[in-house]
């Protein structure tokens, strides 16, 4: 039926047309964003467990960083007990040398006030040495690196005190001045050794854990990130061809309104 007042043709083909380009702006959208999810209206459901994804993964990324850190600071003071260490090495190594008698008097105060001094070292190692002004080698305190949401997902780390004093490595009061207290200088100093290496050892073994801790993390992360991609992601390819399909649709609409306009120009005709 021929109209003038109403073209219905043409409001038809302006709907279908109106549609092609929506869709054609919905693929380009995700093209161009690389994402089948930019709002809500696209995948209501699907962008609340994405996003709940992309929370999980911001808090394991940022768990490996905590763990990073906390090997930091291990690292940091097991790296001094290293110090430690070798001025320990050298008070036994003075003290087994004062024990025996073919020294002067002078001689052995010379080694005693090296002696004294690598005890002196020890304690301001221990007292120095820090990380983010943390200090864990001159007290008992605990440090709890955290590795996740849940509150139980902790790693503690519990200091050592290696100074001098009795609470620590116990070999204040040694001296090597004669060779009867060199000798006693040498077996607590064996004992000093043994607890410094308890704490070292502490230390190396949780920095162990710590890094287990990180590929265990890493791999979490990776899953979540590949579950989050395969709600989120687009199909380049499909996507691809549902835009050269609209395309297409949307050049026909064009084509086929310029046709619907024409008709009214028709039933002009008649009135000749």
């Amino acid at each position: 039926m021929l109209l003038i007042k109403n073209n219905l043709m043409a409001v038809n083909a302006t709907r279908h047309m109106g549609n092609s380009y929506n869709a054609l702006a919905t693929s380009v959208e995700r093209l161009s964003s690389g994402q089948r999810i930019n709002s809500a209206k696209d995948d209501a459901a699907g962008l609340a467990v994405r996003e709940l994804m992309r929370g999980d993964i911001a808090v394991i990324r940022q768990a490996v960083r905590n763990a990073q850190d906390g090997i930091s600071l291990l690292q940091t003071m097991e790296g001094a007990m290293a110090t430690i260490d070798d001025a320990l090495v050298r008070m036994q190594q003075l003290a087994e040398q004062a024990a025996t008698g073919s020294y002067s008097s002078a001689q052995r105060a010379i080694m005693e006030s090296e002696f004294q001094e690598m005890r002196s070292e020890i304690d301001r190692v221990a007292g120095s040495t820090e990380f983010n002004d943390i200090k864990m080698l001159d007290n008992s305190a605990t440090v709890s690196i955290h590795l996740g949401k849940l509150t139980t997902d902790n790693i503690s780390i519990t200091g050592s005190n290696i100074t001098s004093a009795s609470s620590g490595l116990n070999i204040t009061g040694l001296t090597i001045s004669n060779a009867t207290s060199a000798q006693s200088a040498v077996t607590a100093l064996d004992s000093a050794i043994s607890t410094k290496d308890t704490a070292r050892a502490t230390f190396g073994y949780k920095m162990n854990r710590l890094e287990n801790a990180i590929s265990v993390l890493n791999i979490q992360a990776e899953n979540l990130q590949a579950a989050e991609s395969r709600i989120s992601d687009i199909d380049v390819a499909s996507e691809m061809s549902e835009m050269t399909k609209n395309q297409v649709l949307a050049e026909a609409g064009m084509s086929m309104l310029a046709q619907a306009n024409i008709m009214p120009k028709t039933a002009l005709k008649l009135f000749k």
